[in-house]
């Protein structure tokens, strides 16, 4: 029971884990955007402060979008490999279980000729 509890307190502390630290990343990819639209708004010295103000909203938005976007067709393709990879694996698995029976039928075929052979010969 104890052991039980141990692994949905384990799944749960992973699971917080990869919630913070998937929060961390988003604020980190916000700062970034964030920071590149106020570079460009500093290049841009006419702008007054309202439009430098929506540049940099607008900028945000759309780096953000793309980052989003970036990160569903790598998830989807992540989803892909797995089942790939877990297609493969589940015929590996049939090709090795179909040659360890061969050869256990190999073997059993062999152990009842050399007893058969040994109870011939034994008379």
């Amino acid at each position: 029971m104890r052991r039980a509890a141990d692994g949905d307190h384990h799944r749960m502390a992973d699971a917080l884990a990869n919630e913070v630290e998937g929060y961390l990343i988003a604020r980190a990819e916000q700062e970034e955007a964030r920071r590149e639209a106020e570079e460009l708004c500093s290049r841009l010295p006419w702008l007054t402060t309202a439009q430098a103000e929506d540049l940099t909203r607008h900028h945000i938005d759309q780096r953000l979008e793309v980052t989003r976007r970036i990160l569903r067709r790598s998830v989807r393709r992540a989803d892909q490999l797995h089942q790939a990879y877990e297609a493969r694996y589940a015929e590996l698995r049939r090709t090795l279980l179909k040659r360890h029976a061969a050869c256990g039928c190999a073997l059993l075929a062999c152990a009842t000729a050399i007893g058969a052979a040994t109870a011939v010969l034994g008379r």
